[in-house]
């Protein structure tokens, strides 16, 4: 799994920017708490040697698939405990059930810094599965 700031990664492609170059389908994963993107890691190299050809040329934009031969999707994701595909409410709850239990680990080791950081984490996701709920309930009365 890949994790950060406590929080499992979600697996998603989208586009990037590399200096001046768009670089589109690229395999990421993407941080549901502090949003922080990343390329993944078994096509990390693949992103760097494109990218510096892309910008070398000048292309203002590519697309990663047309580019990079393309790994199975479920290798891609079979680390992921989420995939951008699922609904969004679940991906959350699914999020606050791992952080409640690393908590405990975190309260068994006595690592109070953890178990800090993971009541913020905890904070920002039962934030979101609020707002997410309230659009719901929204959507439900139009």
């Amino acid at each position: 799994m890949s994790f950060c700031c406590g929080a499992s990664m979600l697996g998603t492609k989208g586009t990037l920017k590399h200096i001046r170059t768009q670089i589109h389908n690229v395999p990421l994963m993407f941080c549901p708490v502090c949003h922080r993107v990343e390329v993944h890691h078994l096509v990390e190299n693949e992103y760097e040697i494109l990218a510096e050809y892309a910008h070398g040329d000048g292309a203002p934009e590519v697309d990663f698939a047309e580019y990079v031969e393309q790994r199975d999707q479920s290798e891609l994701l079979e680390n992921c405990v989420n995939h951008e595909n699922e609904e969004p409410l679940e991906v959350v709850r699914s999020q606050v059930d791992m952080a409640l239990d690393l908590l405990t680990v975190a309260k068994d080791i006595g690592d109070a810094e953890w178990e800090e950081q993971l009541k913020k984490r905890l904070h920002v996701l039962s934030q979101r599965r609020n707002k997410l709920k309230s659009k719901k309930t929204i959507r439900g009365l139009s």
